[in-house]
């Protein structure tokens, strides 16, 4: 099985082109930078950046709504390749090939706040904990759908 789940932010806006000919594909291709579970170096967190190409509505997606610093989840396949350069050297390449792209924040969170709902209305944002949950006031448990 070939199976390749992905978290991580676009290193810079996704390279878009569109196939020639009457049947026009559009191809997205992006790098990822992925943090190393628990793999510190100088008290900075690594990452790995993986090369990413996803095609057709997948592709138009990416176009669309994605762009540098934008975290999103991922599913694909990798997929390797050869072909030989200018200069006669045989380069191998590794890509995921995107089958499945999500946000993995709101806007908000990536740093755009201008656009809250909350603030626009002069309501303060409701608080939340350190792990992103809604604080909830105790007692208030009659108000809730569950419990």
């Amino acid at each position: 099985m070939n199976k390749v789940i992905l978290m991580g932010r676009f290193t810079r806006d996704p390279e878009i082109r569109y196939t020639q000919g009457q049947d026009q594909t559009c191809i997205a291709r992006f790098t990822l930078a992925v943090d190393r579970r628990g793999a510190r170096q100088d008290g900075q967190q690594s990452a790995d950046f993986i090369s990413c190409v996803g095609f057709g509505k997948t592709a138009e997606f990416i176009e669309k709504y994605m762009k540098q610093g934008t975290k999103v989840v991922t599913t694909g396949r990798i997929q390797t390749g050869s072909y030989t350069n200018r200069d006669g050297q045989k380069v191998y390449t590794t890509d995921v090939v995107v089958e499945d792209i999500e946000f993995a924040e709101s806007k908000n969170a990536g740093g755009n706040s201008g656009n809250n709902a909350n603030a626009a209305a002069g309501r303060p944002a409701p608080a939340t904990d350190s792990d992103g949950f809604l604080n909830i006031p105790d007692g208030i448990d009659e108000e809730l759908p569950f419990s």
